[in-house]
């Protein structure tokens, strides 16, 4: 069989996930080299629902780039998980490597330790094998005159340090060791041509790289469907039903976390909106005090000047 393209001009597809705000749909546009994904600085998501995005580089490489909803986006828990999912369906000829977006800006979170844990829970185990791991702000560490190692070895422990478990592992995993260090900077707020067309050849060779370990194969609905049975080929079906609870009871409690961290939210919204509304009130009743005050000082005056107008009438008649 004759391919025309080499495997670095084959045609890639690209899966952004991450935490809101630290720059998933920035990192797109710089792919693509033009702003294609809705992108600004914002408390909330900007992108809500799954979003594919293509261009042709100038080798003919066809990248195709889908942007996904913030995980944890909190306004839309329930249906982040099947949009972040629906990305297999976008990407007809399968995934060729999942980008996890990180911002040297903020600590690595819980909440992005979680979506991590949640990436295996839509995906299954084997998606780690195509996880590189993308952090943004390299225009901070250049202005500080620094690089990702710099960062990773003084400012970053964390992304190190914590751990996600694993289904099929014995122990715990480090995330970057999960990716296989599989990780690089993007600076996205750059005007440098050079500087765009490197971090993107960075990246390409880390998308073959994952592409030549993972046998030429993108990840498909066919591979998640073969994980699921190769997973339960030497259960019982005690132990399946025993995992099937387990796994009934691992979602509720998600479910719980997931709702105590809206209510929580919630509570903070109110407690700011009734803290806002008494401020206000405050505000009002002193400039309706302050309002009284005045008329109250006007109706003196007047009333002063009418008295002294009557005595100067008294005093002009005595005259006459």
């Amino acid at each position: 069989m004759t391919w025309i393209f080499s495997i670095s001009k084959a045609t890639r597809t690209l899966v952004l996930v991450g935490r809101t705000g630290n720059g998933k749909s920035a990192t797109g546009n710089s792919i693509l080299g033009r702003k294609a994904f809705k992108s600004r600085a914002s408390s909330s998501g900007v992108t809500t629902t799954t979003e594919l995005q293509s261009t042709v580089l100038k080798e003919g490489q066809v990248i195709n780039v889908i942007d996904t909803p913030g995980l944890f986006y909190l306004s839309a828990e329930e249906s982040t998980g099947k949009e972040v999912v629906k990305c297999i369906d976008l990407a007809k000829d399968g995934i060729h490597a999942i980008l996890v977006v990180l911002s040297v800006r903020a600590r690595f979170s819980k909440e992005e330790e979680a979506a991590v844990q949640s990436l295996q829970t839509f995906f299954g185990p084997k998606i780690t094998n195509y996880m590189i791991v993308v952090f943004t702000g390299g225009d901070e560490l250049e202005d500080d005159g620094e690089n990702l190692e710099d960062y990773l070895g003084r400012e970053c422990p964390e992304p190190l340090q914590i751990v996600v478990p694993f289904s099929n592992a014995s122990n715990v995993q480090k995330l970057l060791e999960v990716c296989k260090n599989r990780c690089l900077l993007f600076d996205n707020k750059t005007k440098k041509k050079s500087k765009k067309a490197e971090q993107l050849q960075k990246l390409l060779k880390l998308v073959d790289a994952v592409v030549e370990e993972n046998g030429g194969q993108p990840y498909t609905h066919k591979l998640r469907h073969q994980e699921d049975i190769d997973s339960l080929r030497d259960y019982t079906q005690q132990e399946i039903s025993e995992l099937k609870d387990k796994m009934h009871k691992a979602h509720e409690e998600q479910v719980n976390r997931i709702a105590e961290m809206v209510g929580s939210k919630l509570r903070d919204t109110i407690e700011r909106l009734e803290q806002q509304v008494a401020e206000e009130q405050a505000s009002r009743k002193k400039a309706e005090e302050i309002a009284l005050a005045a008329q109250q000082r006007s109706n003196n005056e007047i009333c002063k000047l009418r008295e002294e107008l009557k005595q100067a009438s008294r005093r002009s008649c005595a005259i006459l």
